[in-house]
């Protein structure tokens, strides 16, 4: 017998060309049915940002006339295009909240408050870098109208426009934005995103709040944190100590809220934005398009963007009996200019 041609396998290796050019279709309009779905998702999500942050934008606290109405400085001729926002957290002991949408009483009554914390932000445009310096509450400026004090004095003597015009003379800078939070506001603020990581770098006691500071990191809640934040007695540095502290926390708050805002988690995004509302107070130039902006924005923002510093201090002093910082005007006004221009390093 002859021999037998070789049988063709059960599963051909070789295919038709038409049924290849099929198989490329399919593939093809698989990638662009999954491309489409996540562009879909990303809009979705970018809807419900810009949704949310309108939303809830219309129930933010304004502060009305929060800025002064005397002149103003102007911005240096190279300005960056940035935007500076001046925070500060109030000290107010009053039992009911003063900021937020959550304020049940005024934020501001002569004599009531003072200014706790204090820092000037700019966030640039394009690079997403933020510089942040604190003023310190003990820093003995001029404060207009009133002669020299203490520079928390300005917000219990004039609210928001006092503050603003005290800060504004002595950095010579302009404040296109200010936030407000008072003690009931940072802690429930932080207690909504979780509860806040911070690495203690020592142990500690503070007589006067009676709380002891474990070394190690601790993820603290809104009570823990805000006696952090104000401890300034049983650590060695005092003062500069608890600016230190204040700036790790906002630090990890800030990375915190960056974890919750995010186009693919709009669900994240309303709850933050939802306790950002109840907690913080800003003023009536901010538009709602201002804050989708601030929101959007932090989605980039890294801890390794931001750059903290403390307006400098030549030295301490005892003024009317009270312990006071003397800053270093000129150079304030240096640095901080160099920061508004981009040619900070």
């Amino acid at each position: 017998m002859g021999a037998r041609a070789p049988r063709r396998p059960a599963w051909p290796t070789w295919q038709p060309r038409h049924r290849l050019r099929r198989r490329r279709h399919v593939l093809r309009a698989l990638l662009l049915s999954g491309l489409a779905a996540v562009l879909a998702l990303v809009a979705l999500g970018a809807g419900a940002v810009w949704w949310g942050t309108s939303h809830y934008g219309d129930q933010v606290t304004r502060i009305p006339d929060a800025f002064p109405t005397g002149p103003r400085p102007p911005r240096p001729a190279a300005h960056d295009g940035g935007t500076t926002f001046l925070l500060a957290g109030v000290d107010s002991r009053s039992s009911k909240p003063t900021t937020g949408s959550d304020a049940t009483t005024r934020l501001w009554r002569y004599g009531a408050q003072r200014s706790d914390t204090l820092m000037l932000v700019h966030l640039s445009v394009g690079d997403h870098r933020a510089d942040v310096m604190s003023i310190p509450r003990d820093s003995w400026v001029g404060i207009p109208g009133h002669g020299t004090a203490k520079i928390n004095a300005a917000f219990s003597w004039g609210g928001p426009p006092l503050m603003i015009e005290t800060v504004e003379r002595l950095t010579g800078t302009r404040v296109d934005h200010f936030g407000v939070i008072d003690w009931h506001g940072f802690k429930a603020l932080t207690d909504a995103v979780g509860g806040v990581p911070i690495t203690v770098p020592q142990d500690s006691y503070d007589p006067v709040l009676e709380q002891h500071f474990s070394a190690g990191t601790h993820v603290m809640d809104g009570e823990e944190a805000l006696a952090y934040v104000r401890q300034r007695h049983g650590v060695p540095g005092g003062e500069l100590d608890r600016i230190k502290h204040q700036q790790q926390f906002l630090r990890s708050l800030v990375t915190e809220i960056r974890a919750e805002v995010s186009l693919t988690d709009p669900l994240g995004t309303a709850r933050m934005l939802d306790a950002v509302t109840r907690t913080v107070s800003v003023d009536d130039h901010m538009s709602n398009s201002d804050l989708r902006d601030l929101v959007l924005g932090l989605r980039h923002q890294d801890a390794s963007d931001a750059s903290f510093s403390t307006a400098p201090i030549v030295r301490s002093r005892i003024i009317r009996g009270q312990y006071a910082l003397i800053l270093d005007e000129d150079e304030l006004r240096q640095r901080w200019q160099a920061v508004e221009t981009g040619e900070a390093s």
